[in-house]
C-alpha cells in the first residue's frame, strides 16, 4: 500500500456509520495522592485520599472511541443500569459524538464498571492498585434479550458495519447471550451484501458463524481447542486460524501481538507485518485500535490485508500513548505511515 491508497480508504470513513453492540464499561480513575493519606479512626487502615476523577468509556466503547476518532458516525447498542455509573458513561459517549438513543436503561442491571485506583507518588509517577469491577453476575433477562434483538433489527438496515464486543467472561451475564449470538448471525446472513459484521470476544470467539472474527492466539487456541491449557508453536496457531474461517467463511484476522496479523481471507492467508515502534509502549486497548481500523476499512472498500495494515498502523499510534487508552485519529495513522515510508 503506498500513502495515496491509505488516504483514498480513509477518506470515505466520515461517510460511514457503524453500530457497535456488547458490553460497555465505565472505566474510573481515582488519583491517589500518597502524601496526602490518613489513618481511620474506626479501623486503624490507611485511607486514601482522592485527589482527581475520571472517566472513559471502556471495553467496546474503547472501541467507539477510536472510531470517533476517526472520524466514522457511531451508533452504541447495550444495557446499562440506572445509576451513577450508567449516567457517567452514556455522558463520557455524548462526548465523543457517539449516538446513544439506542442504550437500554434498565434498574435490575448494574453498569458494568472498572474503578482503578492510581497511587501517585512522591516522584509523581502512579501505579495502579487493586482494581475493583462491578459487573453483572446473573443472565441477562429474557425480556432484555428481547429488547436488544429488536433494536438490532431496527438499526441493521441504516449501518454500514457492525461491530460486536463480547467482553463479560460469564456465560450469558453480558449484552451477548447465545440468543443474541444467535441472532446476530441470522442478520449477518440475511444482510451479507449490505452490512459488515465482525466480533471481537474474550472467551467465546469459535461461536461466532457467518461474522469477521478478530482473535488473538489464546482466543483462537481456545476456540478450536476448549481444553487445551498449552501454548501452542506458530504453526498450532495458524492452523487454529485457518480452521475458524473455515468454519466462518468470512476473513479472520488473527493478531499476532510484535508479529503484526495473519488474515484468512479468500485470496489465502496473508502474514501483515506489525509497524515499527520505538520508545514506551502501553498496549492496553490496541486490540481494540486495531479492530476500529479493520473495521472502518473495510466498510471503506479495503481489501482485508489493506485493513489489517490499517489495523496495525492504527494500534502503533494507541500504543505510544503512556498511560491511558489512546486512540488514533485519521491523522495520526497518515503521519505514522508517511514517517515510516520515508525512513524506508
Amino acid at each position: 500500500m503506498d500513502i495515496s491508497r491509505l488516504e483514498d480508504i480513509l477518506s470515505h470513513l466520515p461517510d460511514l456509520t457503524i453500530l457497535v453492540v456488547g458490553d460497555f464499561f465505565l472505566d474510573k480513575y481515582l488519583i491517589i495522592e500518597h502524601a496526602l493519606g490518613e489513618t481511620s479512626l474506626e479501623t486503624g487502615l490507611e485511607a486514601h485520599q482522592v485527589v482527581e476523577m475520571r472517566c472513559s468509556p471502556g471495553a467496546a466503547g474503547t472501541v467507539t472511541n477510536n472510531l470517533s476518532a476517526m472520524d466514522v458516525n457511531v451508533i452504541a447498542l447495550t444495557v446499562l443500569g440506572d445509576d451513577g455509573e450508567g449516567y457517567e458513561l452514556k455522558h463520557t459517549l455524548q462526548v465523543t459524538g457517539v449516538d446513544t438513543s439506542a442504550i437500554v436503561v434498565r434498574r435490575d442491571r448494574f453498569t458494568p464498571t472498572y474503578t482503578k485506583p492510581m497511587l501517585r507518588g512522591p516522584d509523581g509517577m502512579t501505579r495502579e492498585l487493586e482494581r475493583l469491577d462491578i459487573k453483572n453476575r446473573t443472565p441477562l433477562p429474557a425480556e432484555i434479550e428481547d429488547e436488544i434483538i429488536a433494536r438490532l433489527r431496527q438499526i441493521v438496515p441504516r449501518v454500514h458495519g457492525v461491530i460486536v464486543g463480547d467482553q463479560v467472561q460469564e456465560r450469558n451475564c453480558g449484552v451477548i447471550t447465545d440468543h443474541v449470538r444467535d441472532e446476530i448471525t441470522r442478520l449477518a446472513r440475511a444482510s451479507s451484501t449490505t452490512t459488515l459484521f465482525a466480533a471481537d470476544s474474550r472467551e467465546r470467539i469459535g461461536l461466532f458463524r457467518g461474522v469477521i472474527v478478530k482473535p488473538n492466539t489464546r482466543e483462537a487456541t481456545r476456540a478450536i481447542y476448549p481444553d487445551c491449557e498449552t501454548e501452542l508453536d506458530r504453526a498450532g496457531v495458524e492452523a487454529c486460524g485457518a480452521e475458524l474461517f473455515r468454519r466462518n467463511g468470512k476473513p479472520v484476522f488473527l493478531t499476532l501481538g510484535a508479529e503484526g496479523a495473519i488474515v484468512f481471507h479468500e485470496g489465502g492467508p496473508t502474514h501483515v507485518p506489525a509497524v515499527p515502534v520505538r520508545g514506551p509502549i502501553d498496549i492496553v486497548g490496541a486490540g481494540d485500535s486495531a479492530m476500529s481500523g479493520i473495521v472502518a476499512s473495510l466498510c471503506s472498500g479495503a481489501t482485508p490485508p489493506e485493513a489489517a495494515l490499517v489495523g496495525n498502523l492504527a494500534a502503533a499510534v494507541t500504543i505510544q500513548q503512556i498511560g491511558t487508552t489512546g486512540t488514533a485519529s485519521r491523522a495520526q495513522i497518515i503521519e505514522y505511515f508517511a514517517q515510516l515510508t520515508a525512513d524506508c
